[in-house]
């Protein structure tokens, strides 16, 4: 099929995931969603990768067998990735968290995106565009205390994401410029499980819990349909740096 759009979504089982893969699919993109529950929708244009992301050593074979076929089948003249699942259970004071949460906390939010950025960039002929959206987090670049290994978690995705577009710069040098960039998007405080499970959270975890509460009890929060419009923008526009952000601050 000639003209094929196609984004790699993860975390699409529900929030911001599941509404970016709904307009994707309504502006007819083809959608591969990774998680490890399956959104409900019928239509050829949708397939799912049944993957848990904190199982890191099979998430490249995964790709391979279930994600690489769609890619590789021809005709794709853009490619997008959606960094949006994330791993919020490790909650907690920094001097009272225990390694084996860290370290899934770890393989969900900053290996399972870098290794998927790797694999999309290494696999799509270098013709095609590539746009990347690395859902990040206010907590990844200030500190909120109770939320310290999920913002150490998506500080270092940033500067991976930073990384990256600085190394593809470096290939460009004398050469042809791949068309590939990164954006790093903070979506604000929104509407979903994650904010579910912050507020029934105790105040010797996350101390400032009462501040979610309030956000959520003077209906502060943003629906997930409004990020979910501004990453589909960002994918299918052109221009962009190789490396850009958003900020998202509470007014």
């Amino acid at each position: 099929m000639p003209n094929r759009r196609l984004a790699i979504v993860t975390g699409t089982s529900s929030g911001i995931g599941e509404k970016v893969a709904r307009q994707l699919l309504q502006r007819g993109w083809e959608v591969i969603g990774v998680s490890r529950r399956a959104m409900d929708v019928e239509t050829p244009s949708y397939a799912h990768c049944s993957l848990d992301l904190a199982d890191v050593a099979e998430l490249t074979p995964s790709l391979q067998t279930q994600v690489g076929p769609r890619l590789r089948n021809g005709g794709v003249t853009r490619l997008a990735l959606v960094n949006n699942a994330a791993d919020v259970a490790l909650q907690g004071q920094v001097d009272q968290l225990e390694p084996g949460g860290m370290l899934q906390a770890y393989a969900v939010n900053t290996v399972a995106p870098v290794l998927l950025m790797g694999w999309v960039l290494r696999t799509a002929s270098p013709r095609i565009p590539v746009r990347i959206v690395n859902v990040s987090s206010g907590a990844g670049v200030e500190p909120i205390p109770g939320l310290g290994a999920y913002g150490c978690t998506k500080a270092a995705l940033r500067l991976a994401g930073m990384v990256l577009a600085a190394e593809l710069d470096m290939r460009a040098t004398g050469g042809a410029a791949r068309d590939a960039t990164v954006w790093s998007y903070e979506p604000g405080v929104v509407a979903t499980p994650m904010q579910d499970a912050v507020r029934a959270s105790t105040t010797e975890t996350v101390p400032i819990v009462q501040l979610f509460k309030d956000l959520h009890a003077h209906s502060q929060l943003r629906p997930a349909d409004l990020p979910a419009t501004e990453i589909v923008s960002y994918l299918e526009a052109d221009g962009h740096p190789r490396f850009s952000e958003q900020r998202f601050l509470l007014s």
